[in-house]
């Protein structure tokens, strides 16, 4: 009988309580509402509009889709972003993890390299891009050329700026997860007489799945989403003249290449920016949802 009158008490105690949620979650709700859904389905109408201003806006079908996709300017980003995106990740993440498990081997300072490790990643992206162009300028200038006159030196340039500000925060998610490993599980991978590389490639990457998840779709979706250094270190340049007098920006990517598009001199061309960021944000939500499944099949429940 006991049981039953707190069970009551319990009820009745959580009847004000719901009503009382709703009450501080409205705001919650109504501000994203505001500042996301109703943008975003606003966005979504717009790409389907030829506009200057959101007032005179007019509905003109997919003609914007079609043109995006013809884009040759689109299509180089898509691609470059793509590749700066897979190379970024790899790298990333190898790099990240190796630092990380380091520093889970007991060694000495091993907190003061991770705050070192760390504090690239507060510096903001456009500082960022404007320090690492004048490092670049002033090791390719004793070769005559420049950050901003071959592709291939944006585009290692990018990458290099990219590692150097995020292997520190996905390192912090990688000790994390070491530090989560079972100490039972490598000790009787001691036991069994498995080696160091057995042990890792056997019972500590397994284990630290969760981890190698969130990391790997963190640096996914930064490197397809990637703007201001790119802006502040390369912009885009150099330039490649297409046959047709059609220049395309070799180092621009996905991103900067919308923004090029929506404030570009073209001032009829902010309908055919909004349809390329519907398929940007498509293609980054379609491929990040995809390694999140693929990657959570391989978690090893504890």
């Amino acid at each position: 009988m006991k049981k039953k009158k707190k069970i009551r008490n319990g009820a009745t105690l959580r009847r004000p309580m719901r009503r009382w949620a709703l009450l501080f979650m409205g705001p919650v709700v109504a501000a994203f509402c505001i500042g996301f859904v109703w943008p975003f389905l606003q966005g979504i109408y717009l790409s389907f509009c030829k506009f200057k201003l959101i007032s005179d806006a007019k509905f003109i079908g997919f003609g914007n889709y079609a043109r995006a996709f013809a884009d040759k300017s689109f299509q180089h980003s898509f691609w470059y972003t793509a590749l700066f995106a897979v190379v970024s990740l790899v790298l990333i993440n190898l790099f990240a993890f190796a630092v990380a498990y380091a520093l889970t081997q007991g060694i000495r300072g091993s907190n003061l390299f991770r705050t070192v490790f760390f504090m690239p990643n507060l510096i903001g992206g456009i500082v960022l891009g404007y320090i690492w162009s004048m490092i670049f300028d002033g090791v390719l200038s004793h070769y005559g050329t420049s950050i901003l006159m071959e592709t291939k030196y944006g585009f290692w340039g990018l990458i290099i700026l990219m590692c150097w500000q995020q292997i520190g925060y996905m390192m912090i998610i990688y000790i994390a997860g070491l530090q989560a490993v079972p100490g039972d599980m490598l000790e009787s991978a001691r036991i069994d007489g498995a080696n160091s590389w057995q042990t890792l490639f056997k019972v500590t990457i397994p284990n630290v799945m969760p981890s190698i998840t969130i990391c790997m779709f963190l640096s996914l979706t930064n490197g397809f989403k990637l703007f201001d250094q790119n802006l502040a270190l390369t912009g885009g340049q150099p330039f490649l003249i297409q046959p047709d007098g059609s220049s395309v920006k070799t180092t621009e990517m996905l991103a900067l290449n919308i923004f090029n598009t929506f404030y570009g001199q073209n001032t009829s061309s902010q309908g055919f920016a909004q349809a390329k960021a519907v398929i940007f944000f498509v293609l980054v939500a379609g491929l990040g949802l995809a390694q999140l499944a693929y990657t959570r099949k391989r978690e090893v429940q504890q």
